[in-house]
């Protein structure tokens, strides 16, 4: 039984509908709104391949990040696909992203993924006690996907992530659940140009909790009979999460047996910052050597990205069926310090 894509679309329609509503109702363009939403881990890119590309890659994802740039992507993956990515981000912190597709035929492709920023130990330090109390804490971030997509013709696909994210420092936690939708549709114009747009992090708001916020009080301090051990609980307040919608397009200016040159472009819409686009470039030898550029954060006021470069080499061209791909991408970040991402790619 063939499927129309246009009764298949109302379900993502309709969700991205809601949420750019959403968006249009609490977005401000005199204001960028940074720093008000939750979970901002999310909106660091994935991949070197991404990167090197200044992350215009909603339309050109083609391996397992594809579970985080447009879940719809990862239809176009025909064996199973991992990947690992480590990324130095700034101020001593780690990013990481490990993602596996499976692909079942005409049922469709099934993804999970785990994306993690981890810190190191901290001292606690008080007012009193500026060089410690003897104490450590630390902070980290969690969010696990899992994600279907299919294909509902041989050019247009949709998918579909559901996520579970937690936040978490010292004895307090916050968690959230979150929807992404994605859909891409190839073309034959302009040596096979691809269309995509995916709505990320669609979900509840996050609020710390724990045995941080229970403190006691005294329900009538002035008396000296009162009870100073009356358990309370401070209320902290809830904050959204970083809603984005992206679309993107992209196409190969050349495509010769040896020879692909690819163009991409991304426009951001996000709910905590102002609208930007990201350009980027990849010239490909054989589908086994890769040199990759871009810019990211174009027209975004005030953004500490800028300048991407990237190379990788696969290895699908001499070992059949199985491959592996190295990549890695230099990130400029401004003030802040330039970061280095490292991918392992295996397809088998």
């Amino acid at each position: 039984m063939r499927i129309h894509p246009a009764r298949c679309l109302t379900l993502p329609l309709l969700v991205i509908c809601a949420a750019l509503t959403a968006m249009a109702q609490t977005t401000n363009t005199d204001v960028s709104k940074t720093g008000t939403s939750a979970a901002t881990f999310l909106e660091i890119p994935v991949g070197a391949s991404a990167i090197g590309m200044g992350s215009a890659f909603v339309s050109v994802a083609d391996d397992a990040t594809s579970l985080y740039w447009n879940p719809a992507r990862i239809t176009s993956q025909s064996q199973y696909n991992f990947v690992a990515v480590h990324t130095n981000w700034v101020v001593d912190t780690k990013f990481d992203f490990g993602g596996l597709i499976l692909p079942l035929g005409e049922i469709g492709s099934l993804g999970v993924s785990l994306t993690m920023l981890t810190m190191g130990d901290m001292k606690v330090r008080t007012v009193d006690q500026p060089e410690g109390t003897g104490e450590y804490f630390t902070a980290g971030d969690l969010a696990i996907g899992l994600t279907y997509a299919r294909k509902l013709s041989d050019r247009f696909s949709v998918g579909f992530t559901g996520k579970f994210i937690q936040e978490t420092i010292w004895h307090e936690q916050a968690s959230a659940f979150a929807l992404d939708v994605g859909t891409t549709f190839r073309t034959d114009l302009f040596g096979g140009l691809t269309i995509a747009a995916v709505l990320m992090n669609f979900g509840t708001p996050m609020q710390l909790s724990g045995r941080d916020t229970r403190q006691f009080i005294s329900v009538d301090p002035a008396n000296s009979g009162s009870n100073f051990q009356i358990p309370s609980d401070i209320e902290m307040d809830s904050w959204s999460l970083p809603l984005l919608f992206q679309f993107g397009i992209s196409t190969n200016v050349v495509r010769q047996e040896n020879y692909r040159w690819t163009v991409a472009a991304d426009a951001l819409h996000p709910n905590d910052n102002y609208e930007s686009m990201n350009l980027g470039t990849e010239f490909s030898y054989q589908e086994s050597i890769f040199l990759r550029g871009g810019y990211e954060s174009l027209f975004l006021p005030d953004a500490e990205g800028g300048a991407c470069f990237g190379v990788g080499v696969n290895s699908k061209n001499l070992s059949g069926s199985f491959a592996v791909a190295f990549e890695y991408a230099y990130r400029s970040m401004g003030r802040l310090e330039n970061t280095h991402t490292f991918s392992i790619g295996i397809a088998f």
